[in-house]
């Protein structure tokens, strides 16, 4: 075998030893998809087959702030209106409303999730707000905050009507910003879809709800990203060292 074949058989078995690891990369990224999706519907379903609600105090335990509640409960509902930037639903780009809850039975204010509102081509945040309630009955899931992803710049921008736009939440920054004494209850309270406005208690507007479960890491959609990228690396590999050897061999 000649120095130049050895060069070459060295160079593609480096070449498939790479390939072959990135594959074994994506092939875990789906499988992390696979468990993912299974653990969160099994705690969504385990927290809302429990039936009788938790009190909303159960939202500021460290020791819950990853797991899953049906609660409910009563409080004052301040009017500070956040919108949370770049949330997607139905492969729509749009923005999701939150509201400051100061419960009963805690100690710490509360994010109510209100629901979800498309963005037109303006970006003119939707008119909706959150109202000042004096006395306001709330039930939800109660659920870890979206996950944040790659922190860049400031996590919240204050509004020329005084909403608030938030590209994630940053709850200690959030706490910050309005002032707050104390922290905010580590996990948001996903108001029921089932409740709308003409409900005993309920002031907020009807923005489109739902109960899916946002984890605080990466969600399985990301995940299947990455396992694309992994592939996609892999075949980039074995398609370099290809046109590698077709050109000395043509040479």
């Amino acid at each position: 075998m000649s120095i130049r074949s050895g060069r070459l058989l060295g160079g593609w078995a480096l070449a498939l030893l790479l390939a072959a690891g990135f594959a074994a990369l994506g092939r875990w990224q789906l499988a992390r998809m696979h468990q993912k999706e299974r653990q969160l519907a099994d705690a969504a379903k385990a927290a809302l087959a429990r039936g009788q609600p938790q009190p909303l105090l159960l939202a500021s335990d460290p020791a819950r702030a990853q797991a899953y509640d049906w609660a409910a409960g009563r409080g004052v509902l301040a009017d500070v209106t956040l919108w949370l930037d770049n949330q997607q639903r139905d492969g729509r780009v749009g923005v999701r409303m939150y509201c400051l809850l100061y419960p009963q039975d805690g100690v710490q204010p509360l994010l109510l999730d209100a629901g979800w509102w498309p963005l037109g081509g303006d970006r003119a945040l939707p008119a909706p707000g959150c109202p000042r309630v004096a006395d306001q009955a709330v039930r939800g899931l109660l659920a870890p905050p979206p996950a944040a992803g790659l922190a860049h710049g400031a996590p919240l921008t204050r509004q020329a009507d005084g909403r608030w736009l938030a590209v994630r939440l940053d709850l200690p920054a959030i706490a910050a910003a309005l002032g707050l004494r104390t922290h905010i209850a580590p996990r948001v309270l996903r108001l029921d879809p089932q409740y709308r406005p003409g409900d005993a208690g309920v002031m907020l507007a009807p923005g489109q709800r739902d109960l899916d479960i946002l984890p605080n890491t990466l969600p399985p959609e990301r995940h299947l990203g990455y396992a694309v990228q992994w592939f996609g690396l892999a075949f980039a590999t074995v398609a370099v060292a290809a046109v590698l050897t077709f050109r000395r061999r043509s040479r």
